[in-house]
């Protein structure tokens, strides 16, 4: 899947923020300034995503998982819509304090809502009074609502995706802490340092948001190809040997 400057352009994603608004450190990814705005470097969002994709493949090579997160209105549906067609957890709704510092809080909740699931498809939960029926079920759409879409993630992601670290600072700062890979979409207002991956784009377009998941999650899609294959692989010589 090439990545063309063309389609770029079209979904927007070389309109920065207000020039007055800008982060120095973006120097190097600004094109120039027009009308008050700055227009961002493709050939340097181009570049940058490249590498952001083999990063990511590398990761996902050895099984490990890719945490997307993009809780502002225009990439919620977006990042929902990506993480679910490669199988990677996300978060779109509020970052929960302590997400990754201290996840095996945050696990506990999730196998208390998979636990309430289990309980409806095996039939224990209607031999329940309706008063219990009712607490299990507002507890399990309170949990469902802020962990249903990592409820496959057991163990701490091997990188994680930022829409906007601007808005997603806990995030940025927790996975910062214990050296997680992070990969983010950096806009013109944004401090990229500190971040291995930053791919200077729009972080407010809805058009641009949904064509940087596309090549993200399509390298994460490779990615989980290339591992299985690679696995299938070593199994069948070890059988063989």
């Amino acid at each position: 899947m090439k990545i063309n400057t063309q389609d770029l352009l079209k979904a927007g994603v070389h309109f920065g923020h207000i020039a007055r608004k800008w982060n120095p450190n973006m120097r190097p990814f600004i094109f120039m300034k027009k009308k008050g705005i700055h227009i961002i470097d493709l050939s340097k969002t181009i570049e940058k995503l490249q590498e952001a994709c083999k990063g990511l493949q590398k990761i996902v090579i050895n099984g490990k998982k890719i945490l997307l997160v993009g809780t502002k209105a225009q990439a919620k549906e977006k990042v929902l819509f990506y993480a679910k067609s490669v199988n990677m957890p996300c978060v779109t709704e509020r970052w929960l304090g302590g997400f990754l510092t201290n996840f095996a809080t945050i696990r506990k909740s999730v196998k208390k809502m998979n636990g309430i699931e289990k309980m409806k498809k095996n039939g224990t939960f209607n031999t329940l009074s309706k008063k219990e029926r009712l607490l299990f079920d507002r507890l399990y759409g309170k949990l469902h609502k802020t962990l249903g879409s990592i409820s496959n993630m057991n163990h701490i992601p091997g990188g994680i995706f930022l829409v906007d670290p601007n808005k997603e600072k806990i995030a940025l700062t927790e996975a910062k802490r214990l050296h997680i890979p992070i990969f983010a979409m950096v806009d013109t207002n944004t401090n990229p340092h500190g971040i291995q991956y930053p791919i200077p784009s729009n972080d407010d377009s809805s058009k641009s948001i949904d064509i940087i998941l596309k090549f993200i999650t399509k390298s994460i899609q490779d990615g989980i190809l290339i591992g299985r294959n690679e696995r299938e692989e070593k199994n069948y010589i070890n059988k063989k040997l």
